[in-house]
Parts: C-alpha cells; structure tokens; sequence
C-alpha cells in the first residue's frame, strides 16, 4: 500500500548532452539518475555477442558485445534451457559455453572501473506493471506488497494469463500492480510479448557484437519504473521530451500522463528544493545532523563505511540517552545518503556503542523503516558483537561520486600528500645521496612553496649543517606549478 504521508514529486533537467532526473520525497531529495550522452547507462540493454574465453577457474567467461571492455557472464547467469529455472547446482561453465560461441546476454551491471559490464543470459523484459521472464516459469510478485490476500490475487491472475497462452514462461509483478484488474496485466503482458519477439527475430538477424534492443531513455524510464501511487508531478523543463514522454505515457501508461507538467519558469528546474546544493553536499566526505553530531562517508573499492559521531551534541539527560538520540537521527540520514549516493555493494555502519539492547533494536528498526521506500534491492544484519551494522545494497550503476568525480591528480586518488616536513627531509636524502655518488659544486633545489618556506625557516639550520655535511652550496627554487609532494635536486 502506498504510504499516505508521502508525496513524491520526479523533476527532469534535459540538456543536449545530459539529462537528469530527480526524485523527492516530501519536497526532499531522495535519488538523482543522470545518464549522459557520451556515456549512457547500458543495463537492460540486450546485445548479440561472441565469448572470447571461457575460464573454468572462475565458472565464468568473457564475451565480446562491441563495448570497449570485455563483459563478464558467469555460469549461474546463463540459462541452461527453454524456460529453465534457476537450479541450485550450476553446471560447469565448459559444459554451458565455448570459445566462439554466439550468444544473446543482457547487461545487468553497467561497466564500474576498470571492470567490464556484467551479463546475464536470463533475459528480463519490464513493462509498468510486469517484468516478463522468458527464460523461467516462476511467477513472483514484488515484496512490496504486503498483503498477503493481494499477493495470491496477482500471483494467480499472471498464472493464469500465462496458462491461457499456452506460454512456457514466468513474469514478476511489479508494485505499482497493487490492486489492478486482470485486464490491465493481460495488456502489459500482450505488448511484452510481442516485445520478445522483436528482439528474438532481431537477435537472428543481427552480426555478432551488434545490440538488438536498448531500454529506453532516462525520462521514459522514470515513467516506466519510478511513478508510484504517491507520485504527485512529474515535471520536466524540456518541450521535446515533454512531448515525447506524454506521448509515450498516452500510449502505454495512461494513468501517468495527467501527472505530467512542462516546467516554463527561467528559474533552473533544479534550484527548486535547494536539488543542486544537496547534489553537491552528497560529494562531501562529512553530512551534519541537525543535532550537531556528523556522519562520515568513506567509500573504497571493497566496501562503503559510514562512521557517527555526536559532534557538538550534548544532549539533556545522559549520555547513553545522547548517543541513542544521536544515532536515531544517523539511521534517518544514512538511509537517504546511501539512496542519494547510490552507494552499492558492502556497506558497514559503525553506530556509537549503546549499552542497552532496546535502543540498539531500535536504531536496527529505524534504518530498515527509512529504507523501506529504496528501490535498490538490500540487506541488513543485526548489530555485530563489535557494535557494527553490515548490510548490501544492490550496485547495478556507478555511484554519485563515479559519475560526477575523478581522482584528485595531486595524490591519485589516495586523499592525502606528504607533509612538506616530510618533503623536506626526503631532499636532504636526496642530496646525501647525489654528494656520495657524483660530482658537483652546487645544487639546486626545486619545490612546491610551502616546502622552501620550511626550508628557510624551519629547517634553515638543518639545511646549513647539510651544505656543511656535503660541502656543497644549496640553492633553493619555487616551482608554482609543483605539488606539494614534489621536488627536483638539480646538480650544477
């Protein structure tokens, strides 16, 4: 069921070369989706490819689909027959595939790093309401919907849809399905189908490497996949796209297209709600609570933590009543970070220790609430021993930062320099070494301002008792255009 207290509210900035897309809660900002026109999202797309090698060691294989990395397919991705369920003991790779093979894949994880795209030969087709599985003959249905007698009512219905089609298939129900007739499912399911079968005739056709159906673009999918029943507008600040998102909507969602708007005012569509400082504050290693207690987001290759701290919060009563209050809004703030972020993968949330068990449970039941609206799939396990919280949140797209963010070039990515005392004392290395192997009458030291400032102030004494040491005449340079970190010892 829809949840009365919130209104959502999806805002579409459209450029010639980027488009984004905005979903808020309440009139608070909840998700951002960008898909940019040198670099478009590529899952759900489906592609006619060629496996290059097939890795026993891994159960898995490289398929070439004409992208610039080879994509990856493991053995318990690929479909071992018509309409062939998910079975627990996979077969051995060597038995599924060979080299040369040509194979239709979909893209379930865009290309992340330096990693390719992942694959999956279980192909999904999605329509407003189902998700038509052609490789299965299970019938699921979104756990979204909770109650248990709607459940079984849509569960039987695709059942029986299907059966009366004499189809060798399965589809999932999507939550926006909730309290449809079986007209509306028999409808969607009719156009899905014949949807498979462009693709399959296309797939025939079609050379090796070529793509035989992409999804569709960002604003037609937010209509697709993200309008639920608390949706109120949908606004969008291009006419072309307005245009072809009311079309699109008349012809196979129309309870969607009252709820579209075309925004006209010169005020920039994503200064409404403060969009565009918030997008920037969630590139920010520290998010401020209200409270005056912070959060830290470390985000790496293996995992996401996020630490809590109570910051300038003092509370009233004690101090376990502080840390309680304080992780209690954490678990609020975390949920719409990691949702904002689209932070994916393994996530550890090192909560401020409490002693007693009710207010851990509670902190635990906060976060699962919060995120009970993501549309990222997740899990959450109980508090460790250790006071941590470990969860996974399904990473199909690159996160925030991966998007909008390179590494910095002044460390590489590291988040640190060394210090220019630091600096300093790799010279004086550095020319001890020089002294000892060549020679010279003077050198010359070039280096980043702040490490010659430290050089003449200081380390002016150290640095008189090297030329002493050596014998040599130490001259020093500012370079403008040097790192902090770097440095030239130029012998003369």
């Amino acid at each position: 069921m829809s949840d009365e207290s919130v209104k959502e509210e999806i805002l579409i900035n459209v450029t010639s070369s980027e488009v984004r897309a905005a979903l808020l809660e309440n009139g608070v900002l909840q998700e951002v989706h960008i898909e940019r026109a040198a670099r478009r999202g590529l899952i759900s797309n489906i592609y006619k490819g060629r496996v290059l090698r097939v890795l026993p060691g891994m159960q898995a294989a490289f398929v070439d689909i004409g992208l610039e990395r080879t994509a990856f397919l493991h053995a318990s991705d690929i479909a071992t027959g018509e309409a062939a369920a998910r079975s627990e003991e996979t077969p051995g790779i060597r038995e599924l595939l060979r080299e040369g093979d040509e194979i239709m894949v979909q893209v379930a994880k865009d290309p992340m790093g330096n990693k390719g795209a992942r694959l999956t030969t279980y192909v999904t087709l999605p329509s407003r309401h189902l998700v038509l599985l052609p490789y299965s003959n299970s019938v699921g249905v979104s756990a979204r919907i909770e109650d248990e007698a709607e459940r079984e009512r849509l569960r039987v219905a695709v059942e029986e849809l299907l059966t009366e089609r004499g189809l060798d298939c399965g589809a999932i129900v999507r939550t926006v399905a909730e309290g449809l007739d079986k007209s509306v499912l028999s409808a969607d399911l009719a156009y899905m189908l014949r949807l498979w079968d462009v693709v399959q005739q296309r797939c025939s056709k079609a050379g090796v490497k070529t793509l035989v159906h992409e999804d569709l673009s960002l604003p037609l999918r937010m209509l697709r996949d993200m309008v639920t029943g608390d949706t109120e507008r949908i606004l969008v600040d291009s006419e072309d796209d307005f245009e072809r998102m009311r079309e699109f909507s008349a012809t196979y969602l129309p309870d969607v297209e009252p709820m579209l708007d075309l925004y006209r005012r010169r005020r920039p569509i994503f200064d409404l709600h403060g969009i565009e400082d918030e997008i920037r504050k969630s590139l920010d290693r520290t998010i401020s609570l209200k409270s005056g207690g912070y959060l830290i987001f470390d985000q790496t290759e293996a995992m996401t933590t996020v630490d809590i701290n109570t910051g300038g919060y003092v509370g009233h009563r004690n101090l376990e009543e502080t840390i309680y209050r304080t992780n209690l809004e954490a678990a609020v703030a975390i949920a719409r970070q990691l949702r904002l972020r689209n932070l994916g993968g393994m996530i550890i949330i090192d909560f401020i220790d409490m002693e007693e068990a009710d207010h851990r449970e509670n902190v635990l039941q906060v976060l699962e609430q919060s995120l009970a609206r993501d549309h990222a799939r997740h899990q959450i396990t109980p508090v460790s021993p250790l006071g941590l919280i470990e969860m996974t949140r399904k990473r199909t797209r690159e996160s925030l930062q991966h998007i909008l963010c390179e590494d910095c070039p002044s460390c590489a990515g590291r988040g640190f320099l060394m210090t220019a005392e630091t600096v300093c004392f790799e010279i004086f290395r550095e020319i001890i070494r020089q002294s000892r192997q060549f020679e010279f009458d003077e050198v010359l030291v070039l280096a980043h301002q702040d490490v010659i400032e430290l050089l003449l102030d200081e380390q002016a004494r150290s640095l008189a008792e090297l030329g002493e040491q050596t014998g040599k005449m130490i001259r020093l340079q500012t370079e403008s255009l040097y790192l902090q970190d770097q440095f030239d010892v130029v012998l003369m």
